[in-house]
């Protein structure tokens, strides 16, 4: 029987070797690509990676095993053997009927999760007869001014048994009372009811730029959610940290990680100064994030985002609940990569991206359609972005192993290096006074300007390619069917807005509007009031003027 032989890890005196016997003849001969390596983000990449590129690196401590502390590996010890990511496609256009149609369409084709995409004036707590709203109804997604909007919109849609994210922020609380008022005439039990509020509204001052109220009283209306949700709908998420708009802003991936972790650490702390228990509270936060071109980046941030978070909750907070220290996320293909030229080349970077958020552990999973660079997408588009998860998951075998590119010397090395860069962000925040008063003084708006400043400056010098755009240019595309929406959605929706506000009794709308505004001016959980008025038929216009009478508006200081 021959000798077992023992395994040797090479150190950088190997590579070092290896760079002066091996390469560099061949570099003398053949030398590289005279351009620079780099990520998405800027970041340069060495050109090898050995495990000298991991001397900081614990297994026991940094990595560990699928399902245990700190989470690196994912937060299932089976992985997606067990199950499979939700693909929830993000949809919603033009009238609450054809959004209807569109998610009927899209369970029918083996969807297993809506996600509502609201249009503008429904985002900025503005009903469809506005004059605000002109031109705006039913064009980024679909419009919802009242409950009877809402009640349409999940039409024969079961609310107990079908789970659905909102993305809406700033008058989040008063779509969530339009939901569970629609469940509770389904006759469903809020107790049973799953699914996701967005409500982030710090990305909002620091991203997309949605919002309504100053500051402080906005993250009053989302402790409002989170303590009625934890009372009252306790399998709800009633927030999703959203570093998907961050990145969309223009951050790097060390941004959108240090951000989004951020945002999360100062919900848990609100949180907890108004009283909630960390380890009832903190289990239904979700996070949701980007997942752009550079896939390898894109794997490192959601491995460190898990390992960021679990040791923040038990260091920062002193949790040891395993439910409060795992990190679940929600993740979306990078809306941002998308281009007008060529865009059947969409599809292609679609798909690198969703393999990065599976390959990332993600729970659910969003593919943009090919086309939404043009418009809202068409079925057709719809279709083909569904059937690319559903290709990931039944054919390439990537669910087969649990986190398979763990171990890898430059997977682990990125992890690492994405894990401090995020702490350094920390640090910065915390010297501040917190993410609220780091926002206040425009310090992650000025980070974010200024990495999107730069990328575009790579664009144009073609140190970053663009396929289609800075290369491999066609003159003629041929065009491609896209969505319109039609003018006349806006009539529709004043119609059925009229039709409530004559059925309804008015003294009811008044005195339940009345009744928001003291709860809002004491200081007192604003959700049962928001709930009795939706209940009423009071319109989301109605709800929010009622807020601004007392909390006023936020106007962003010049940075």
């Amino acid at each position: 029987m021959s000798e077992a032989k023992e395994l040797t890890t090479p150190n950088a005196a190997d590579a070092e070797r290896w760079e002066r016997e091996t390469l560099e003849p061949i570099l003398s001969k053949h030398p590289e690509m005279s351009k620079r390596f780099e990520s998405v983000s800027l970041e340069a990449v060495e050109r090898l990676y050995t495990p000298a590129s991991l001397d900081n690196t614990d297994f026991s401590r940094d990595i560990s095993f699928p399902g245990e502390f700190p989470y690196t590996r994912g937060i299932h010890p089976s992985g997606y053997r067990g199950k499979l990511w939700t693909m929830r496609q993000f949809a919603g256009f033009s009238t609450p009927e054809e959004t209807n149609a569109r998610f009927k369409y899209l369970l029918a084709q083996g969807q297993n999760g809506l996600s509502v995409a609201y249009d503008l004036p429904t985002l900025m707590g503005y009903d469809a007869d506005s004059e605000l709203s002109e031109g705006e109804v039913g064009k980024c997604g679909v419009a919802v001014s009242s409950l009877a909007d809402m009640e349409v919109l999940f039409d024969e849609i079961p609310l107990e048994q079908v789970t659905v994210s909102q993305t809406i922020n700033a008058p989040a609380s008063v779509l969530l009372a339009m939901y569970l008022v629609v469940a509770e005439k389904q006759g469903a039990d809020w107790k049973k009811i799953s699914g996701t509020l967005q409500n982030d509204i710090l990305k909002e001052y620091i991203a997309q730029k949605e919002w309504i109220y100053p500051i402080q009283p906005a993250m009053k209306l989302v402790i409002d959610t989170f303590e009625f949700c934890t009372q009252q709908v306790p399998r709800y998420n009633p927030i999703s940290v959203s570093g998907y708009h961050i990145r969309e802003a223009g951050a790097t991936a060390v941004q959108e990680l240090a951000f989004t972790l951020r945002d999360g650490l100062e919900y848990v702390e609100w949180g907890l100064r108004a009283g909630l228990e960390l380890d009832v509270f903190v289990p239904r936060i979700s996070f949701f994030f980007n997942a752009h071109n550079d896939f390898f980046e894109e794997v490192a941030k959601y491995r460190a985002a898990r390992r960021i978070w679990a040791r923040a909750m038990r260091e920062r907070f002193g949790s040891t609940n395993e439910r409060t220290l795992k990190l679940r996320f929600h993740t979306q293909t990078a809306g941002v990569s998308l281009t007008v030229q060529q865009p059947l080349n969409n599809i292609v970077r679609v798909a690198i991206q969703a393999l990065a958020g599976v390959f990332g552990g993600t729970q659910s999973l969003h593919t943009d359609a090919y086309d939404e660079a043009l418009s809202l997408p068409t079925d057709q588009a719809a279709l083909i972005a569904l059937r690319t998860q559903q290709i990931i998951a039944e054919e390439t075998g990537v669910a087969n192993s649990i986190d398979p590119l763990g171990g890898s010397y430059f997977v682990e090395a990125l992890t690492e290096k994405m894990e401090q860069g995020a702490l350094d962000y920390f640090r910065k925040i915390d010297s501040l006074g917190g993410m609220v008063a780091a926002i206040e003084k425009g310090f992650p708006q000025r980070e974010i300007q200024d990495s999107a400043y730069q990328y575009q400056k790579a664009v144009e010098r073609g140190d970053q390619v663009i396929v289609g755009v800075n290369k491999y240019q066609m003159e003629n595309d041929s065009p491609i069917p896209t969505l319109a929406i039609n003018e006349s959605v806006r009539g529709h929706q004043i119609e059925r807005l009229n039709q409530a506000r004559a059925k309804r009794d008015n003294g009811a709308v008044s005195n339940t509007l009345e009744k928001l505004k003291r709860a809002a001016q004491r200081a007192e959980n604003t959700m049962p009031a928001t709930i009795e008025a939706v209940r009423e038929y009071a319109t989301l216009g109605e709800i929010c003027s009622a807020l601004r009478d007392v909390y006023g508006i936020y106007e962003e200081p010049a940075f």
